[in-house]
């Protein structure tokens, strides 16, 4: 006689309880014809008896329904009205993040987007200083001379970049990097730091931190603070600190 999995008789806590349900609602993603009692048993490592008492609490909600007249079931007309309840945009999702790292450090925080071989502002939340840096949202900026640029720039690999941007780079400001090669030395140093610096590369006078994530639809974004020079020299680790902390934070609450 097979034996039972002890989770099958153990613990039958609420939080349980509730594992155990989302575990079967993953079984069944992608399963247009549904799967058997039995099938969803095997899949997730439970009694069938077990499955049989939480799918019909499931049904009763209408979280699951009928996929045959065999007792085969699939994901009902509930999970569709609470996704389409949740927020799907990633500046929505993020906004709280950013405002209280704005909170934290006092500064302007931007969230952007690639747009071919530019990035473009999509949200930004504006610092308190009278002393501020601030983009519209909607503006575009190069890649290569951005800190939230050259992290994106960093998630591609070296051949990537050079075919998206190429190898020969505008000069617009002494501290600007114009060839590849030096551009490549940098985003070693960004994929093992996981942050991006821009030391006056774009605009004279105006510094920033970046780091780079994929949104939950694998879309590239970018999250920077920029910071006026003569705020941003020996206090750029403890910002590139604060703002690591916050992609981390944002990483787990949209994974």
């Amino acid at each position: 006689m097979k034996k039972k999995s002890t989770k099958d008789s153990s613990d039958r806590s609420p939080v349980q309880v509730i594992a155990r349900a989302i575990s079967i609602l993953r079984a069944l993603e992608d399963q247009r014809d549904g799967l058997s009692l039995g099938e969803i048993a095997s899949r997730v490592d439970l009694a069938r008896s077990t499955v049989q008492r939480i799918v019909a609490a499931l049904a009763a909600e209408k979280v699951l329904i009928a996929a045959s007249p065999t007792g085969r079931v699939r994901l009902g007309p509930t999970i569709l009205r609470l996704a389409s309840s949740a927020p799907t945009d990633f500046g929505t999702l993020a906004k709280s993040f950013l405002q209280a790292l704005s909170k934290e450090l006092g500064e302007t925080v931007d969230l952007a987007a690639v747009k071919r071989d530019h990035l473009v502002f999509i949200d930004q939340v504006v610092g308190s200083h009278r002393l501020r840096a601030v983009s519209g949202v909607g503006e575009t900026f190069p890649l290569y001379c951005t800190a939230n640029g050259k992290a994106l720039l960093a998630q591609l690999d070296d051949a990537a970049v050079e075919k998206l941007i190429g190898r020969k780079y505008e000069k617009r400001t002494p501290n600007t990097i114009t060839n590849l090669s030096d551009l490549l030395k940098e985003l070693k140093a960004i994929r093992k730091a996981g942050v991006a610096f821009d030391r006056e590369e774009h605009t004279a006078g105006i510094c920033a931190v970046g780091v780079a994530l994929r949104d939950p639809f694998g879309n590239p974004i970018a999250i920077s603070v920029p910071v006026p020079a003569p705020r941003f020299y020996g206090r750029e680790n403890f910002i590139a600190e604060r703002l690591l902390a916050t992609l981390r934070s944002l990483t787990a609450a949209t994974s």
